[in-house]
């Protein structure tokens, strides 16, 4: 099969809806699949210079962005003129709610290819700035619905998603497919350099993530500055791009030398990152369906979350370990103390993680999704 995939962004940019099209691509290639990633020629932050490019056997064409709305909001109509130059059985694009979806059902539609589109579910707004605020009430109210005539499959990372899609579009037409995590995070650490390197005596405590308001890092350093003070035996860890916060919880940390900010960490190196922690955190105030959640399953990590979005259909409490509401401080320390003093607890988690985690490697989603194109194909 030809095979394009269509983003906002792809690599070198950090996020999990760029790590889902990499791995997806990877794996498709290796199928014996021609994969094409259109995106536009940003990295969020600034311009990607080679708008050209084959990486790992992926044909990437970007083209240059016009507008740049947001941080993750960028105008490129040169899809428009890019995307009609080839022949593809499937175009499979990304992320509800942008100009880009509805072009590629319309392309789609011209040339006779099969339009299929993850959601990555978009559908929480309260921190979006106001003009934003209004372009998704006319996503509601106008885009989505155009846009999804135009998809012959819609794909749901999470169940949470139906009840919204179905304003839009039939059951029928609606499939879901979690997101997955690589094999190699099943991977046992044996020299463990990184957690060497880092210095701490005791338990650490692991948010991994992007720096974005969304994601709850400053709510955590909060709960992190607390407890460092009232037990000597705990670290806290964060790691991963700055997206607007990282200098605020830099700031909420500063001279606590048992609580470390670094920098975004890539690929198999991801391992021994968590491998070097006892608790997992993800306090966010809204997610689809984290990638690091599967991540640090495979870890055998118990994990502390919010309760949020997608979250709830993949991990139980206290099977997989324990929710608490976003902002909730004495919430997180009271988990967080619970799992390390509690040991039998944790490791029954651990063990649980580790065995749930096998559903959701990236060759089985990836195999879902090609099954998915067959159907359409066919």
């Amino acid at each position: 099969m030809k095979i394009a995939h269509v983003n906002m962004f792809f690599w070198p940019t950090f996020g999990g809806v760029e790590e889902v099209m990499y791995e997806l691509a990877l794996r498709q290639v290796k199928q014996g699949h021609e994969v094409h990633v259109f995106c536009c020629d940003s990295d969020k932050e600034n311009r990607i210079k080679k708008k050209q490019e084959i990486k790992d056997k992926i044909h990437i064409h970007r083209s240059p962005y016009w507008l740049r709305l947001s941080l993750s909001t960028h105008i490129w109509p040169g899809l428009i003129k890019e995307l009609p130059k080839y022949d593809f059985d499937i175009v499979h694009s990304h992320v509800s709610g942008h100009w880009y979806i509805l072009a590629s059902g319309i392309i789609s539609k011209i040339k006779g290819f099969k339009h299929v589109h993850t959601t990555h579910c978009p559908w929480t707004d309260k921190f979006r700035r106001k003009l934003l605020q209004f372009l998704l009430t006319f996503n509601d109210l106008f885009l989505n619905k155009l846009a999804f005539t135009y998809t012959d499959k819609i794909i749901a990372i999470t169940p949470w998603e139906i009840p919204i899609l179905t304003k839009w579009v039939s059951k029928e037409k609606i499939q879901v497919i979690p997101n997955g995590m690589p094999q190699y995070m099943f991977k046992k650490v044996k020299n463990d350099k990184f957690k060497k390197k880092l210095k701490f005596k005791g338990k650490i405590i692991l948010f991994f993530g992007r720096f974005n308001i969304t994601k709850g890092a400053d709510v955590l350093a909060l709960a992190a500055k607390e407890l460092v003070k009232e037990r000597k035996d705990i670290n806290f860890l964060f790691v991963g791009p700055d997206e607007g916060i990282k200098q605020k919880v830099k700031d909420i940390v500063k001279g606590e030398s048992r609580i470390k900010v670094l920098d975004p960490i890539r690929g198999e190196s991801r391992v021994e990152v968590y491998q070097s922690a006892d608790v997992f955190l993800l306090p966010s105030y809204r997610e689809g369906l984290p990638l690091t959640l599967f991540e640090a399953m495979a870890s055998g990590l118990p994990i502390v979350a919010s309760p949020v979005n997608g979250i709830p259909f993949e991990m139980k409490d206290p099977e997989n370990g324990y929710f608490v509401k976003y902002g909730d401080v004495k919430g997180l320390k009271e988990k967080i103390l619970k799992l390390l003093d509690n040991p039998k607890i944790a490791k029954k988690m651990s063990q649980n993680n580790l065995k749930k985690a096998k559903q959701y490697t990236w060759d089985l989603i990836n195999e879902r999704y090609v099954n998915e194109y067959k159907k359409l194909i066919k």
